[in-house]
């Protein structure tokens, strides 16, 4: 047996003094140091020696195992720097070249949207007022003229904290209107006697327990206006909006304003802007109207002035509220709300 262990290391040494690849390196492994291999099956008869002979026997097929793996890895570290040496041999490394740019990220489609909507009306002279996302029950809907009885406060479209039966519940506000309590409230506070006018818009998320579809999401972003001061009137209101949709679609949009009704505005209306794919003659996008709506407005509603600490005796205002998610869609032809938020860059580099 210890013939046999040391011819088959000498035999083993001059195949590997042979060996120019990792491929053949690997076939050289199999065969002297693999399960199969001559080696291996030496270990297997040690069982079969006597006594006297089995402890030698071991030690020195041990040793010749052991020899042979560290050949083994000697000549991978080998072979390993030859291909290094060959590569930095063949290949040239041109050091004036200009390094890889770094991938840089984009603004999203709604953020872009939300600052054109801001550009534009601080072109007009309103400020940009923030307000926050966790409200009580009571500036969401209380103070803005949303009884508890109003079908608005329907359990099913808001996210309460609580059971949401208590005044001071606290939620995730289903508007940005609370910030117009917010506002009013700080802008008042100046001088109760004669609060200072207010021309602010009040960007920000929404959040509402609604079913996921093609056109409505759990969250969404709004853009909440507000004016009040005296003598404002319902022509300011139309004026300032029809401004608006010139100067973000372009300077021949048609708009029209339709009788509707909010809780916390009276007179109320919705504004439409002329249909971008069929120009009017009716389609499939606009449901054959020719017109596609994009905010809701009014006149702010007396309780609300003074509930927000105006006299509605003396002061008038108009709100308005618009979608930015809903205006991208319609100014790129956007069909599914659910793209803004699937972070699928596919859709997100196109913008």
């Amino acid at each position: 047996m210890l013939e046999s262990l040391e011819k088959i290391k000498r035999e083993a040494l001059e195949a590997l003094d042979s060996v120019q690849d990792e491929a053949a390196l690997e076939g050289w492994r199999t065969t002297f140091l693999g399960r199969s291999s001559t080696l291996m099956l030496s270990l297997k008869q040690l069982g079969s020696l006597s006594a006297q002979e089995r402890p030698k026997a071991g030690q020195a097929a041990n040793e010749v195992k052991q020899a042979l793996e560290a050949a083994l890895e000697g000549r991978k570290a080998a072979l390993s720097q030859q291909r290094l040496q060959q590569s930095l041999g063949a290949e040239r490394l041109d050091v004036t070249l200009p390094g890889r740019t770094i991938p840089l990220g984009r603004l999203h489609p709604i953020t872009q949207t939300m600052r054109r909507i801001n550009a534009i009306f601080a072109e007009m002279g309103f400020q940009v007022y923030r307000s926050r996302d966790v409200e009580t029950d009571e500036y969401n809907f209380q103070l803005l003229n949303i009884p508890r009885h109003h079908p608005a406060r329907d359990m099913q479209d808001t996210f309460y904290i609580d059971d949401g039966t208590k005044e001071s519940s606290v939620l995730l506000r289903t508007q940005t209107s609370p910030g117009q309590i917010h506002a009013m409230r700080e802008f008042a506070a100046q001088d109760p006697k004669n609060p200072p006018p207010v021309r602010i818009i009040l960007p920000g998320m929404c959040y509402r327990y609604e079913q996921v579809t093609a056109r409505s999401e759990i969250q969404f972003t709004q853009v909440e206006g507000l004016a009040v001061g005296e003598y404002i009137t319902f022509g300011d209101l139309k004026g300032t909006l029809t401004d608006f949709a010139q100067r973000f679609f372009n300077a021949d949009v048609r708009t029209r304003f339709r009788a509707s009704h909010f809780p916390f505005t009276e007179p109320s209306a919705e504004m439409d802007v002329e249909c971008f794919v069929c120009h009017g003659a009716g389609c499939s996008v606009c449901k054959h109207t020719g017109w596609l709506e994009i905010l809701g407005s009014g006149m702010v509603h007396p309780t609300v002035l003074r509930n927000g600490g105006y006299d509605p005796g003396r002061h008038s205002g108009f709100a308005f509220g618009m979608g930015p998610e809903r205006l991208t869609m319609l100014r790129y032809r956007i069909e599914d709300i659910r793209y803004f938020w699937r972070n699928d860059l596919r859709f997100l580099e196109q913008f």
